[in-house]
């Protein structure tokens, strides 16, 4: 039996990189696997977790290392990617979409991608699959993205994004997918999740390396998941030798737009109340409807609260981010109205400025021979720049 202090001597003298990352994980599963059997090692089991984390550097998931010469595209790449839910609701434009459009001014290199095979983890109608990822690129035209100067595409047209995947795979513990928070949290939610759920975020980690990508916005929720793409760079690097960058998080300022029914929880298109979400789409007679509608409190004041007022809170949110301005401004727009008239200040804006993105998206959607069009493009700009990196990473591991 491998005794805690053992497995700590074990993580403190391997070698940083490959040897490092694969004794951690080796020592965690064979601790979990002993604690089944073994109750006084149970309570050792977090003082060994609690001493991986502090080995491990927290700086990397935002400014990683300096990368080999003539490895990372000048001015860097941000690469990200949108699964083809359909048209995207407020909270996505406000947390996401803005972003993407704005960093298309900051970096000289970014892509875009639909990540059609990431959406295959759950069960999907084909037509329907079809249809929604024509309307996913109509509403990402429709929000600003360029695709002169943004490479947009969708993921499974690109087949060396599966490939990259394969490979990174075999350098990836299982335990190391096991502690990701999104895999408990949806094989629970299945009762036992397929082997794609189980992989995908290998999968998210060889989106992003395929282009060696320099950055990559992502949520709060996702960081786990870019820090399996950074191990990953690492872990490559160690064993064929420098090749890939370590992206680094380019984390959003906006805060989440909560369900207009329930502020506790985020707004989702998958909310089986219809009345909790905004989508790009709506006429403005909804808008209104669903922001009169939204739960708030008994207070009439306006005020910024989170904690206590959420509701209200997350009109307050709404508000400064539909109007380009900062809470305490939109506070101060509110002085003298109680929350039914604020309502209706914050629907207006809100209609102000979803109703262009939504003609557009309209205008978009009736040429679908445009939008495939489009993408195929995409799919092969991306492949140009694809090729010749899984070409030399088929050299380095030595398919050729």
């Amino acid at each position: 039996m491998l005794p805690i202090e053992g497995a700590v001597m074990v993580v403190k003298e391997a070698d940083v990189g490959v040897h490092y990352e694969r004794a951690v994980w080796h020592v965690v599963a064979t601790v979990v696997s002993y604690s089944k059997m073994a109750l006084p090692i149970r309570g050792n089991v977090k003082y060994l977790l609690q001493f991986i984390q502090k080995r491990r550097s927290p700086k990397r998931l935002f400014c990683a290392g300096q990368c080999a010469d003539g490895k990372e595209p000048p001015g860097g790449r941000v690469f990200s990617g949108i699964q083809p839910t359909g048209v995207p609701h407020l909270g996505n434009y406000l947390g996401a979409l803005e972003s993407w459009v704005s960093l298309q001014n900051q970096y000289p290199s970014v892509l875009y991608s639909i990540v059609d095979l990431h959406s295959i983890t759950q069960p999907q109608d084909q037509a329907l699959l079809r249809v929604n990822i024509l309307d996913m690129a109509a509403s990402l035209l429709a929000c600003g993205i360029n695709p002169e100067t943004s490479i947009l595409f969708q993921q499974s047209q690109v087949s060396e994004h599966a490939e990259l995947s394969w490979i990174l795979g075999c350098l990836t513990s299982m335990p190391r997918l096991r502690h990701l928070p999104q895999w408990k949290m949806k094989s629970k939610q299945k009762n036992e999740g397929s082997v794609g759920l189980y992989t995908y975020p290998v999968l998210q980690a060889a989106d992003i390396l395929l282009y060696k990508s320099t950055h990559v916005p992502v949520g709060e929720d996702q960081v786990q998941h870019l820090e399996l793409a950074q191990d990953l760079a690492r872990i490559f690097n160690n064993t064929y030798g420098d090749f890939f960058p370590e992206p680094r998080a380019l984390l959003s300022s906006t805060r989440k737009v909560k369900s207009l029914r329930d502020p506790s929880s985020k707004m989702s298109k998958s909310d089986p109340q219809k009345m909790a979400t905004v989508n790009l789409t709506d006429s403005p007679d909804d808008i209104v409807l669903k922001i009169r509608r939204s739960v708030t409190d008994f207070t009439s004041e306006v005020t910024f609260d989170p904690e206590v007022r959420p509701g209200v809170s997350n009109l307050v949110l709404i508000h400064a981010a539909v109007a380009g301005c900062t809470v305490e401004e939109a506070v101060g727009w509110a002085k003298g109205l109680d929350t039914g008239k604020y309502k209706q200040l914050v629907a207006d804006a809100v209609v102000q400025r979803l109703t262009p993105i939504r003609e557009e998206i309209e205008r978009l959607r009736g040429d679908r021979g445009h939008l495939e069009r489009l993408l195929a493009h995409g799919a092969q700009r991306a492949r140009e720049l694809a090729a010749p990196v899984l070409k030399e990473v088929h050299h380095r591991v030595g398919f050729c």
